[in-house]
């Protein structure tokens, strides 16, 4: 059984549309966007009956940039680093998956996430064989990671209108405008449909 880490960007709700996982699982790790992330989540998977899972784990004291509403740390690659965000997230789902059968993680990670450590096919490849050593021998794939967003949605034959719920702003529950995750939600919208807003 596979699960997907739906966190109700662009890139998670085009691996949800494609990829057809039996579980979406979204976390509020404390992040600012939770809540708004949550409500695109929950949408998207309703539209696609998949089974949803919240998990709420409160990580708001080792959170950092644009994600926490703090200072990035000064070792953070980007300004919305998050310390070890995917590691934690695959573990948190993992953990919860196993009460639920569940085979495979999946995560929406596509090329640009590379400027992350945690983004890199090195760190999926690492992160795969490390969670299969533990009980259950869970899985960990990025299927979109040699893609862009835009590839991704293409290949995926996301529908606009499903696309239409992502919430991609780093800074909170109502779009910012100018954080990266804004900008690139912008850049992408703009690409695949030359009319963006």
């Amino acid at each position: 059984m596979k699960a997907l880490l739906l966190s109700g960007g662009m890139d998670s709700i085009a691996v949800a549309y494609w990829k057809r996982p039996e579980i979406a699982i979204t976390i509020n790790y404390g992040q600012k966007a939770a809540e708004a992330e949550i409500a695109a989540a929950a949408q998207v998977a309703t539209e696609l009956n998949l089974r949803h899972e919240i998990l709420k784990i409160d990580c708001t004291s080792i959170g950092s940039g644009d994600m926490a509403g703090t200072d990035p740390l000064e070792r953070a690659p980007v300004p919305e680093w998050w310390p070890f965000r995917n590691q934690l997230l695959v573990t948190f789902a993992a953990a919860r998956g196993m009460s639920l059968g569940v085979t495979e993680i999946m995560t929406g990670s596509v090329a640009s996430d590379k400027s992350h450590a945690d983004g890199r096919p090195e760190f999926y490849h690492a992160l795969d064989r490390l969670v299969a050593l533990q009980e259950g021998e869970i899985k960990v794939s990025a299927p979109a990671l040699s893609m862009s967003t835009a590839e991704l949605v293409r290949i995926a034959k996301v529908p606009r209108s499903l696309l239409a719920w992502s919430h991609s702003c780093h800074t909170g529950n109502l779009a910012c405008g100018g954080c990266r995750g804004c900008l690139k939600h912008y850049e992408v919208t703009k690409d695949l449909y030359d009319d963006a807003y």
